[in-house]
C-alpha cells in the first residue's frame, strides 16, 4: 500500500477515534507527507536507521518542531502496528529532541486594569459604538473566562446557557465544557446582544461568517497601543495566560483551572504555576496548619515517646 494511502487511513483514525481537530489533522498530514518525500524509500516500511537519517535532516529546525515531527511519526507507526501493517514501531528507538517549553508572556494586574479601563471608556454611554461594546465583551471573555482565541471568535449565540451563568464551549478534540461567565461579562453580554442584527448564528458575526482570529489579534494590539502598552506584548493567548496566572495567585485550585481551560492533561495546566517563590513561602506561612500552632507548643512533644 502506498504511503499516501497509509497516511489517509491514519488521519481517518485520528479524526474518528481521537476527535483530532482540522488543524491537528492538517499538521499531521504536512509532517508525514514531508517525511515521505525526504526518506529513502517507503515511509511505511522505514527502519529505525532510516528515521535517524530523517531526523538529521531536521537538525536546522527548532527542537520543538523536530519533536512534533517525531511525535507524528511515533503515532503513525503505532497505528500501523495496531493495524497489522508492521510488527514494530521504529520511531520508538529515536531519541526525542530536548525541548524546554517556554512560559507565555505575563501581563501585570496593572496592564490588565489599563486595558479594561480604556475599553470600558470607549464602550460607555447610552449609544456607544457597536465595535467598542464588542471589544469590551471580547476582553471580558478572554481574561474573565480564559477562552482560546479560536473558541472565542467561533462562539455561537446558543453558547450562553444556565441563565447566562455559563458558556458552553466546544474546544479541542470537539469536546464540550462549561465555563463560568462572570457578572461583568454577563452585563456586557446584555449590552451586546441587542446590538446584533441579522440571522447570523455567531455571537461575533463578521461578513458571511464569524470574527477571525487575525482580526481579534489586531484589535487587541490596537487597544494596547492606545493605552501605551507594547502591542507585541499582547495577544489572545497572553490574556488567557493572565486569566490562569491571576486565578492561581488568588488561590484557585489547579484541578478547577484545568477544567476551565479545557486541558486534557493537568501537566499542561501546571505551566501556569510559575508564581514567585516569595508568594509560595508566604502561602505556607499563612495557610499551613503549623502556621497556627505556637512555636514550642505543649500540644506537640517530639522529645517523648509512648513506645
Amino acid at each position: 500500500m502506498s504511503d499516501g494511502s497509509l497516511i489517509d487511513r491514519f488521519l481517518e483514525m485520528m479524526a474518528a477515534e481521537r476527535g483530532a481537530s482540522r488543524n491537528t489533522l492538517a499538521a499531521y498530514r504536512r509532517d508525514l507527507v514531508q517525511a515521505a518525500e525526504l526518506i529513502n524509500g517507503s515511509l511505511g516500511a522505514a527502519s529505525a536507521d532510516d528515521l535517524r537519517k530523517l531526523m538529521a535532516e531536521y537538525q536546522s529546525l527548532a527542537a520543538s518542531s523536530a519533536a512534533r515531527k517525531l511525535s507524528a511519526l511515533r503515532q503513525f507507526y503505532a497505528f500501523l502496528l495496531d493495524e497489522g501493517d508492521r510488527d514494530n514501531n521504529p520511531a520508538l528507538d529515536i531519541a526525542r529532541p530536548a525541548t524546554q517549553r517556554p512560559l507565555p508572556r505575563i501581563l501585570t494586574h496593572g496592564d490588565v486594569e489599563q486595558l479594561f479601563s480604556r475599553a470600558g471608556e470607549e464602550a460607555a454611554g447610552e449609544a456607544p459604538p457597536v465595535n467598542a461594546v464588542r471589544l469590551l465583551l471580547l476582553l471580558e471573555l478572554l481574561y474573565g473566562s480564559g477562552l482560546r482565541a479560536s473558541e472565542l471568535v467561533s462562539l455561537p449565540r446558543r453558547a450562553v446557557a444556565g441563565g447566562r451563568e455559563f458558556l458552553i464551549i466546544r474546544g479541542k478534540g470537539d469536546k464540550e465544557r462549561l465555563v463560568p461567565l462572570s457578572e461583568r461579562a454577563r452585563e456586557t453580554l446584555d449590552r451586546w446582544l441587542p446590538l446584533l442584527t441579522g440571522a447570523s448564528p455567531w455571537l461575533f458575526p463578521s461578513g458571511k461568517g464569524h470574527l477571525s482570529r487575525v482580526r481579534l489579534f489586531q484589535m487587541l494590539r490596537e487597544l494596547a497601543a492606545r493605552v501605551g502598552i507594547d502591542p507585541a506584548a499582547i495577544s489572545p493567548h497572553v490574556l488567557r495566560h493572565a486569566f490562569a496566572t491571576h486565578l492561581l495567585e488568588g488561590g484557585a485550585d489547579l484541578r478547577a483551572l484545568q477544567l476551565m481551560l479545557g486541558h486534557a492533561d493537568i501537566a499542561t495546566t501546571e505551566i501556569y504555576t510559575h508564581v514567585d517563590s516569595r508568594r509560595l513561602v508566604e502561602l505556607v506561612n499563612r495557610r499551613h496548619p503549623l502556621a497556627r500552632m505556637p512555636l514550642g507548643s505543649a500540644d506537640v512533644d517530639l522529645t517523648t515517646s509512648s513506645a
